[in-house]
């Protein structure tokens, strides 16, 4: 497990290129039979990758003990979406198939957690954010059809792209835990543009369904001394609250956004207009 600690804007904004992407940008997410973890201060949120090829996978108790507790959701909630082939997630002996572009929450006290492949030629890919949580809700899977959907920009401006959310309030009740993915159409670059950022939450970005030669110019810092960073493909970026977070690919992309703070207001933004940008 890597751990992330929080960062100050004003230490953010002195850091050098190799120093930004050693505190926000996670380049190892997706290893075959491993399970990849990074647990970030801010807003306590834990993030990675779960890839299952010759056996399954699991939460192991023993990890508990990493964060204070007896197992990892005993005080938790988590979310993930799979981006690989058809998997199975086994919570507490009841069974979920969890196909390609759906996601599966998974709520407080969760206990014995089981991730497996249906097929080792074509392994599931379980990309998982968790929050801490305070209550517990039931264990549901979501169709991306039973995701709430979003269209928005326009091809003129390369920025046509579809917002799926899946785990917000108007799908599910949760904790805290927001999570969704956003699918860019062919020729537009740009995502979350123009930019906002969101005092009351955190984010993490994972990008995914790039070329080997494709990248994601990530815009990130405060709106009056951005920086940015180089992303490529299945990695994932830590957004403080202090943040924007924006992003313009060499190609279309698809990404996962997860959020935990103080709402669950998709809406709750804090606009930046580009004029006004530095």
């Amino acid at each position: 497990m890597q751990t992330r600690q929080s960062i100050h804007s004003d230490h953010a904004k002195q850091l050098d290129t190799q120093g930004l992407r050693r505190e926000f940008l996670v380049e190892e997410i997706f290893t075959p039979n491993k399970l990849t973890m990074t647990y970030s201060h801010i807003d306590r949120i834990v993030f990675g990758g779960i890839m299952p090829v010759d056996a399954p996978l699991t939460f192991s108790d023993a990890l508990g003990k990493a964060f204070g507790v007896t197992y990892f959701l005993e005080r938790r909630e988590l979310g993930l979406i799979n981006i690989g082939g058809p998997g199975l997630v086994i919570v507490d002996g009841s069974p979920y198939e969890v196909g390609k572009a759906e996601a599966l929450y998974v709520g407080q006290g969760a206990r014995a957690l089981s991730f497996a492949s249906v097929n080792a030629e074509q392994p599931a890919k379980f990309y998982y954010n968790s929050a801490p949580a305070h209550t517990s809700y039931p264990t549901r899977k979501v169709t991306q059809d039973q995701a709430s959907p979003a269209t928005l920009g326009d091809p003129s401006t390369s920025n046509r792209r579809t917002i799926y959310k899946y785990l917000v309030p108007d799908v599910l009740p949760t904790c805290q835990l927001v999570m969704g993915m956003t699918q860019l159409e062919e020729g537009s670059l740009w995502n979350t543009m123009p930019c906002h950022t969101h005092e009351r939450r955190m984010e993490v970005y994972f990008y995914f369904n790039m070329k080997e030669d494709a990248a994601v110019f990530h815009m990130m810092g405060k709106p009056d001394e951005t920086r940015h960073l180089l992303v490529h493909n299945e990695q994932a970026v830590i957004s403080p609250s202090w943040s924007i977070h924006s992003g313009v690919g060499t190609q279309a992309y698809t990404f996962i956004w997860g959020m935990v703070g103080e709402n669950q207001v998709f809406g709750d933004m804090d606009h930046v207009a580009v004029q006004d940008l530095r």
